[in-house]
Formats: structure tokens, C-alpha cells, sequence
């Protein structure tokens, strides 16, 4: 079980927000807004030797904030190469560049994902852009009635018809190198994980080995001890909100030294 250490950024500047909140009529519900860049968390993680985090550009790609996104995002990838994936408008036409500034991987999700179905087409280009071990799928999802997690894209907007189960994990893992799942309903709450997809990806990280990160709702080091319960010390998390870089309560060295 390891930290794997994150970076927001929203019209260009990293931030901390709940959830859902990037597109709501009443405005951004900001939990932390930096003064300091994206370089300046990333050398952090380089200096504390936390690889394997990753940087989310939140405006959508025709936002006009989206450059000063991509901007804030190229800095963070060159002051720690090799050790961060980014994500967030990624096409087979622009992770080259993402690739080429020191991305380790790059992170999609709405490019694969078409009327609310998974384009297979689309996952294969994306494949074919960048290579399977250059990939990682976020599959990041919310709870439905019926007490099942579907896949949500379009900054966690629009619901697909592809339900997280161990049979939808097996087959896409495949395709890439690890997944990012966050908890979309929980995101930046601080409020506890949803131990009903902690149990799920708990399960197929046991079977599979496979990479997978969890992210949503971390307040608290209890939080961690499930996690690892659930998971058997396999499956990684992600601290935004709670975390004491981003005006939370829990310090980095905690986290890193009870992982």
C-alpha cells in the first residue's frame, strides 16, 4: 500500500475541490486554493521520493482555462520526471507531449468512452498512441440505488453503463498499465472513503496484483487501516483534501511512514 501523492489543477492554479462541483451553476466549491505552482508540489514528492502520483487537469479541453492548465501541468511533469502521470483531456493526438515533458503515464477516461458506452475503437487508438504501459484508465464512478459504482465521465458528469465489477477490472486491464478510481460521490469531502468500492477493488488487487489507486473521501488514518484490510496492504490511495500540503489535517510523512 503506498501514497500516491495528487495534483489539481483548475483554472491554473492547484486547488482542492469537492467533487462533482467543476461545472455547478452556483461556482466551484473550492476546499484549498494554492499560491505556490504545480513545480512546487511536484519537486515536494520528488524530494520525499513519492512516485506513481499524478496531475489532473480539471477544465475541460474547450474551457479557455484549459491552457493555463496544460501550462501548470508541463511544469509539475519536468520538475519530477518520470514521476507523475497526468490526466485530464488526454487523445492519442496530445499525450505525446504530456509523454515527451516526463509523464510517466498518461490518464483517460472520457476520450474511451462514447454515449455513455465504452468505444473500444477509441481504447484501442489510445493504445496504439502511447502502448500499453504508458496507460492508465480512470474509472472513476458513483453509487447507484441499486448499490452498485457505474463509471462516470466528463468530469463526473455523465454515467455510463459500465458497472465497476470484477469481470469489467479483468477486461480492461488489459488495455493499460493501472487504474485511477476515484469515489466521485465522496471526492473531496473529507468525510470517509465508500468502503462498498474500497471492498471491490480490494478483491481484484488480491487476485490480480494488478495497480490500482483509490481516491475519495481519506479524513483520517482509520481510513487507511480499512483500505489495507480491505486489500491486503495491496491497493494504493490518494490523499487530496485532508492532506496538510492542501490545508488539511494529515500530515504527508504520516501517511507515507503508516504505509
Amino acid at each position: 500500500m503506498k501514497i500516491r501523492p495528487c495534483i489539481d489543477i483548475h483554472n491554473g492554479a492547484v486547488k482542492q475541490i469537492v467533487g462533482m462541483t467543476a461545472e455547478d451553476a452556483g461556482g466551484v466549491r473550492e476546499n484549498f486554493v494554492s499560491r505556490e505552482g504545480a513545480a512546487y508540489f511536484a519537486a515536494i514528492y520528488r524530494e520525499k521520493d513519492l512516485p506513481g502520483g499524478h496531475v489532473i487537469l480539471l477544465n475541460g479541453k474547450d474551457d479557455p482555462y484549459y491552457e493555463a492548465d496544460v501550462r501548470e501541468a508541463l511544469s509539475a511533469l519536468r520538475a519530477f520526471p518520470g514521476g507523475l502521470d497526468v490526466g485530464g483531456g488526454i487523445t492519442p493526438e496530445n499525450a505525446g507531449m504530456f509523454l515527451d515533458a516526463g509523464a510517466a503515464h498518461v490518464i483517460v477516461t472520457s476520450f474511451v468512452f462514447r454515449d455513455g458506452k465504452l468505444d473500444e475503437e477509441r481504447l484501442s487508438a489510445m493504445v496504439d498512441a502511447v502502448g500499453i504501459r504508458r496507460l492508465i484508465l480512470d474509472l472513476s464512478c458513483r453509487r447507484t440505488e441499486s448499490g452498485d459504482y457505474f463509471i462516470v465521465t466528463d468530469r463526473w458528469r455523465k454515467m455510463t453503463d459500465l458497472a465497476v465489477t470484477q469481470e469489467t477490472l479483468e477486461r480492461l486491464s488489459a488495455s493499460c498499465d493501472g487504474f485511477l478510481i476515484h469515489a466521485a460521490d465522496v471526492e473531496g469531502k473529507r468525510g470517509g472513503i465508500e468502503t462498498g468500492l474500497t471492498r471491490i477493488l480490494g478483491q481484484f488487487v488480491q487476485k490480480t496484483k494488478f495497480h490500482v489507486t483509490y481516491a475519495g473521501g481519506v479524513h483520517d488514518l482509520a481510513d487507511l487501516d480499512r483500505i489495507r484490510e480491505e486489500s491486503g496492504g495491496l491497493l494504493d490511495v490518494t490523499v487530496g483534501s485532508a492532506l496538510d500540503l492542501f490545508g488539511g489535517n494529515l500530515s504527508l510523512d504520516e501517511l507515507v511512514s503508516r504505509c
